[in-house]
């Protein structure tokens, strides 16, 4: 692998994997579902599931994806060549487009409300309404969506180390910045410390059997495991770097940023009387309303959606660097040409859920609508499936041996958390993962 398609250094991978993580899914999915599935209690459940399930799956695909030097479906090919194993890098790269497609959607939709916020159009306005009117217009959620690709597009082009790794380092850090801004302006509110009670101190008769399948799926999620991204981007990782290390600063990350986003929201809803429980429409209704009745609101909304487009960018890097290592294997003079072509598939395949809330509103499959059928393809299906595969094939099918050795390299206590880590990751963790994927199932 040439040196240009490497990070030059741990940092870079570690803000890369974190901006890969750190999206929709804490910024976004982490609040609501945190507001509708017990409050403090869920948080709980989230930091042990996120620590003792999805940090030891992360390592999993670093592993894989560091040994082989490879992408998600050569690196499995390399493994086991001729073998049906491959198909784990392949459905990973098809949910990839998948997740992507929709993805970019809510992409567009933040690149609305953040170019709205900052010209002073959401001022006053009922903010339901407003964000029913706006995801209904084809052409402009088409166009936010294309604009959304376009700067993914031109990132991913660029390369590892000049796009991917250049952009997160400035990205990531101004993305804390701006949330500790917030967190400070959230907590100083009147009525707060009721918010902070509510998200910090648990209450575990609140929880359900659903609740508990929530976090174990957010485990997933907020650490990007299962669709093989990590594979990719640990290929691109130099041998000397401890695995263990990065994983566990990434894992470390990935919650800091999730207390960060509770800290900044339910402070603030319960100082305006508002309800946690809102739903998907936390982000695009309750707080532009929170905002507003903030002195200087307006500048704290603005701050918030323009970290969110961050947060949203910075993991829609890694789903297209995957779809587009998978096509060029590691020839560069074909990368930008295939991000391109990448970023048109994935424009094409997400318009259906870009008009799923206007001209095809109407339009359902399985009874939900066909934004709401990608996301259940990939959320409840494709990621505890690929979760599964994973940790099945690097303790089965991968040798002991080559798993011990990127296991400590660059590692001074490695070696003594391997025999457990091995032993969770080969017999504990499927059954939990079957077990989730088959309530899930169930539920649905």
């Amino acid at each position: 692998m040439s040196k240009g398609n490497q990070w030059s250094s741990r940092l870079g991978f570690i803000l890369a994997s974190a901006g890969a993580a750190i999206g929709l899914g804490a910024i976004w999915k982490f609040p609501y579902v945190t507001g509708t599935s017990g409050g403090g209690a869920f948080f709980a459940l989230f930091i042990l599931f996120t620590i003792f399930i999805g940090l030891p799956l992360l390592l999993a695909e670093f592993i894989i994806g560091r040994h082989t030097g490879k992408e998600a479906i050569s690196a499995y090919k390399a493994i086991a060549p001729k073998s049906a194993w491959v198909w784990i890098g392949r459905l990973g790269v098809l949910s990839c487009v998948v997740l992507l497609s929709f993805y970019s959607v809510v992409g567009g939709w933040v690149i609305l409300y953040t170019i709205m916020s900052v010209t002073g159009m959401l001022s006053g306005k009922e903010y339901g309404p407003l964000f029913n009117a706006v995801i209904s217009q084809p052409y402009v959620v088409l166009g936010a969506q294309a604009l959304f690709l376009l700067i993914t597009v031109f990132v991913i082009s660029k390369g590892v180390q000049k796009g991917i790794e250049r952009a997160n380092k400035y990205m990531m850090p101004l993305l804390f910045i701006c949330f500790i801004i917030i967190v400070v302006r959230s907590l100083t509110l009147d009525g707060a410390m009721d918010g902070v009670k509510f998200f910090l101190k648990p209450d575990f008769s609140a929880i359900t059997g659903s609740s508990v399948l929530y976090a174990l799926g957010q485990s997933f999620f907020s650490l990007c495991v299962g669709l093989s991204c990590m594979v990719t981007y640990s290929s691109y990782l130099g041998k000397k770097v401890s695995l263990t290390r990065s994983a566990g600063t990434i894992a470390i990350l990935n919650l800091f940023v999730s207390l960060l986003a509770g800290l900044a929201i339910f402070p603030a809803v319960f100082s305006f009387g508002l309800k946690p429980t809102e739903g998907p429409g936390l982000l695009f209704v309750v707080l532009p309303t929170v905002f507003e009745k903030m002195p200087f609101g307006t500048v704290f909304l603005a701050l918030f959606l323009i970290l969110f487009l961050f947060a949203t960018l910075t993991s829609a890097f890694s789903l297209l660097e995957i779809i587009v290592a998978a096509l060029t294997k590691d020839d560069q003079t074909k990368r930008t040409r295939y991000a391109s072509l990448s970023g048109i598939l994935v424009f094409v395949v997400g318009i259906p859920s870009a008009l799923s809330f206007g001209v095809l509103k109407h339009v359902s499959l399985f009874g939900r609508s066909i934004f709401d059928v990608a996301d259940f393809f990939v959320s409840n299906l494709m990621l505890p499936l690929g979760s599964l595969a994973i940790a099945i094939f690097v303790t089965f099918k991968m040798k002991k041996e080559a798993v011990y050795e990127e296991f400590i390299s660059g590692s001074t206590k490695g070696a003594k958390l391997f025999n457990a880590w091995f032993f969770l990751v080969k017999y504990v963790l499927p059954i939990i993962i079957i077990v989730v994927l088959l309530s899930l199932l169930v539920a649905y």
